[in-house]
């Protein structure tokens, strides 16, 4: 999926306004309908199929607010077989109506920028939910999981459900991350998809439960490990290119400690600075051409570099700093591609500036618990975001060696790091 891009100097788009409030638009049987239509084709090549069809939130009436775990594009062509009966809306990340925002509206689609503060979406999806009687279909997470295990909730989110006063429904998937990870260049293994579709909280449990319990029992809800998950139920993945790309997420070598250096091809990871060499087999595990495999399991050995990225922050060395080509979103026309410039992320959170010289943005640390950053972007590039709400920038390093992975675990612990500090 491409996205539609305009080259244009910054300086004849600063000063456009910030993008306007979309109304929302409660999908019509005619839209709902071509969603499953268009859908059908992909869940049948998977074999989707629903895992205890015996639904108990058919027993509370709709509206729901459905809370859906994020692996990949597929996800929404799921929730289209799951819930075909009822109108939903889709909160959905606002560069994805560019070009197409009649179509998004129509299909029920909400925009956000992601990990920005939003207050007026709370006042969206009440009103999707009180006024026009619709449920309205949420990815908490904000963003595909890059290691198959859960990318970190926003707390008080069980404050959020408290003023909806609505069911709470769930939806996990199983297979969607072993069929289409997001380091893979969007190659399609055969593997089939299934999902599950549970009553999490009733309204009367949501108004008698403290938030703080209401979050545990979110995170209790979206804890996974997609990868443990194949090697449990013998899921094979024998595709040759399963390991394309598998730098994305294990940019940093264990064995010598370099970064950036790591490269994913067919099925082996090698590490070109020490030579050091793995093989990815078919339940998604590794091991070593040599000697003792560091980690066999993919998201342990992405904890590890997480842990490491919080020792950096910690002792002061933390530092990206790196020349960028920026996009830039202000309405639904286009990304404007705006140039050059240099993005750099320290302690102190996210400077960018470009090259012409007129661009200087700063983002602070506490803004978000997470980041948004991606791989092949809309088949552009890895990709970091930073900005605000109405206005975004999408920074695709020159050097595509650079690990956006790290930026977000940096994000991530750098967060956490700053609040404990306040606290």
């Amino acid at each position: 999926m491409k996205i539609k891009t305009k080259a244009v100097e910054y300086s004849a788009v600063a000063s456009l306004p910030p993008i306007p409030p979309v109304k929302p638009k409660k999908p019509g049987l005619f839209f709902r309908a071509l969603m499953r239509i268009a859908s059908a084709g992909d869940l049948k090549k998977v074999n989707f199929r629903l895992l205890d069809p015996v639904r108990p939130y058919e027993g509370f009436k709709p509206p729901y607010l459905i809370l859906m775990n994020h692996s990949s594009f597929i996800d929404l062509e799921m929730a289209s077989h799951i819930f075909k009966n009822i109108p939903y809306a889709i909160i959905c990340t606002s560069d994805g109506f560019v070009g197409k925002k009649a179509l998004m509206r129509r299909l029920g689609c909400i925009p956000t920028e992601k990990f920005c503060s939003d207050p007026s979406l709370i006042v969206t999806i009440k009103q999707m939910l009180r006024k026009k009687r619709c449920s309205v279909l949420m990815f908490p997470e904000a963003s595909y999981t890059f290691d198959g295990t859960t990318t970190p909730l926003p707390r008080y989110t069980g404050a959020l459900l408290k003023r909806l006063e609505v069911p709470v429904i769930t939806v996990r998937t199983y297979g969607a991350f072993q069929r289409d990870p997001l380091y893979n260049m969007l190659q399609k293994r055969n593997v089939d998809v299934s999902a599950r579709a549970d009553l999490l909280f009733t309204p009367e449990e949501i108004a008698r439960t403290p938030v703080r319990e209401l979050d545990a029992a979110l995170d209790k809800a979206f804890e996974y490990d997609h990868f443990a998950w194949q090697k449990e139920n013998g899921i094979k993945v024998d595709e040759p290119f399963r390991a394309d790309g598998l730098q994305r997420i294990l940019y940093k070598c264990p064995h010598c400690g370099a970064e950036g250096k790591t490269l994913g091809k067919g099925t082996s990871l090698v590490c070109d600075s020490c030579g050091r060499k793995w093989h990815m087999d078919e339940y998604g595990e590794l091991h070593a051409e040599e000697g003792e495999t560091e980690f066999t399991h993919i998201p342990a050995w992405y904890a590890w570099e997480r842990s490491e990225v919080k020792k950096e922050l910690e002792n002061g060395t933390y530092l990206l700093d790196v020349p960028v080509k920026i996009g830039y979103m202000t309405d639904y026309k286009a990304i404007y591609m705006i140039g050059n410039g240099r993005l750099r992320h320290d302690a102190d959170g996210f400077l960018l500036k470009n090259d012409a010289g007129d661009l200087e943005y700063r983002r602070s640390p506490t803004e978000s618990h997470s980041l948004y950053a991606d791989y092949y972007w809309y088949e552009l590039g890895d990709m970091i975001c930073v900005g605000e709400k109405g206005r975004q920038f999408y920074c695709f390093p020159l050097d595509q060696s650079v690990p956006v992975a790290k930026a977000r675990l940096a994000s991530e612990e750098l967060y956490k790091l700053k609040k404990e500090r306040r606290i």
